[in-house]
């Protein structure tokens, strides 16, 4: 079957009405979040799991509410699993990336994971498995008796509800991404095998911008769609520079509209993770932002020449981060709406719970947390509709509404 005119993938910009979305509901990976485990998890604080669900479910009705169809990643990855053979290589590949390293423990497992009907397998790979799950296991091999005190045969993989990062849609293909963490680079397993073989992907040939294989990193929160024309990329703590040269590579000899990145090097550490826990586009011509990036933000624009060897060219902007934006989107004004309005403390803590993260369902109308309160206030004096979800769980995970959220169509502009 060859490519159809109804693409199962559009997304030419930030703000176009979303039609579309990926969500994972939080599961019992959450549970397996311990004190002891939070930082190799990513983690900072262990959010309770049946008020995280309760508030991701909200989450997940404003947008059905606004008409998105909104579709769970543990869903679609269940119902790629067409056949036997498809579920055997799908496990094989899994087992081998958690680096499953004792002989005869692969077997053991799979062995107990041939109980699961494909939905509750693949809930129990999300969720990790305890070694005291296996009750006929044994510590056969060097390399598991070391670990003889860890309490997981498989790390759970608590990140997931963060459906942005392991793969990004960008106009009618992907990046599937390559992840800065081994925690969190299974996650894109799950993408893969999904448009490769569910059959609401499968048979369109998606393009795929950027691979999992790449030894550099790329992550989806620090990848925006500002126009058909223009994307913005994080040089972050988790996306390199050299993978925004790759994946620019791919894209131009493409046949997609894009014809510059605008590549915005950010402070390396965990507050400013990525592009989009500091910057976020709401509206045609109105930002959030977080102001302590104004001040050592630089931008690379990368342009589309087919000319050159590589396919494009590089130059660095030398006007503020207005003047860019006015610039590349031919615009008269923006404006930047600070989180918080600026203020040192107020700001400081809501851009800690995500104050500048927002998911816009069309423009002028986003969705953000209840507890960034100062930040949601200026925003609706701005003119922006906001949906107010509840927090307070969700956000220890250090993501808001977009980080949550994959949108795979939306409206053109």
């Amino acid at each position: 079957m060859t490519k159809s005119a109804k693409t199962p993938l559009n997304v030419k910009s930030e703000i176009g009405t979303l039609r579309t979305v990926l969500l994972h509901r939080p599961g019992k990976e959450i549970e397996n979040i311990t004190p002891a485990l939070m930082e190799r998890l990513l983690f900072d604080d262990i959010p309770y799991l049946e008020v995280a669900k309760k508030e991701h479910d909200a989450f997940a009705n404003v947008l059905s509410d606004n008409g998105v169809e909104v579709l769970y990643l543990e869903n679609l990855m269940a119902e790629s699993i067409v056949d036997e053979i498809v579920r055997d290589k799908f496990i094989d590949r899994f087992l081998n990336e958690s680096r499953i390293r004792g002989i005869g423990v692969k077997e053991q497992l799979k062995e107990y994971l041939e109980q699961f009907n494909d939905k509750e397998l693949i809930d129990k790979l999300m969720s990790g498995i305890r070694t005291k799950e296996l009750k006929s296991y044994k510590k056969i091999s060097l390399s598991e008796m070391v670990k003889s005190n860890y309490p997981f045969i498989l790390d759970p993989l608590p990140n997931l509800y963060f459906t942005r990062d392991p793969f990004a849609t960008i106009g009618t293909g992907i990046t599937l991404n390559h992840m800065r963490t081994e925690t969190r680079n299974r996650e894109t397993i799950f993408a893969k095998y999904i448009f490769q073989y569910h059959p609401r992907f499968r048979d369109f040939n998606i393009p795929i911008w950027f691979n999992r294989d790449e030894e550099l990193s790329l992550e989806g929160g620090d990848e925006l769609v500002l126009s058909d024309k223009v994307l913005a990329i994080g040089i972050s703590q988790r996306t390199d520079a050299g993978a925004i040269e790759r994946f620019a590579q791919n894209l131009f000899i493409s046949e997609e509209s894009f014809e510059t990145i605008l590549a915005f090097d950010i402070p390396k550490k965990r507050a400013f993770m990525h592009l989009d826990t500091v910057f976020t586009m709401i509206d045609y011509d109105k930002f959030t932002i977080h102001p302590e990036i104004e001040g050592p933000l630089t931008v690379y624009s990368i342009k589309k020449d087919i000319n050159s060897a590589n396919g494009f060219k590089i130059a660095k902007e030398q006007a503020d981060l207005s003047e860019i934006l006015k610039k590349y989107l031919n615009l008269d004004s923006v404006t930047l709406i600070r989180c918080a309005g600026g203020d040192p403390i107020d700001s400081a803590r809501e851009q800690w719970n995500d104050g500048s993260n927002t998911l816009a369902i069309s423009p002028g109308e986003v969705i953000v947390y209840s507890r960034n309160h100062v930040t949601n206030k200026i925003l609706q004096e701005h003119g922006i509709k906001t949906h107010i979800i509840p927090s307070s769980e969700l956000s220890r995970g250090r993501g808001g509404p977009r980080c949550m959220s994959m949108p795979l169509i939306r409206d053109d502009l």
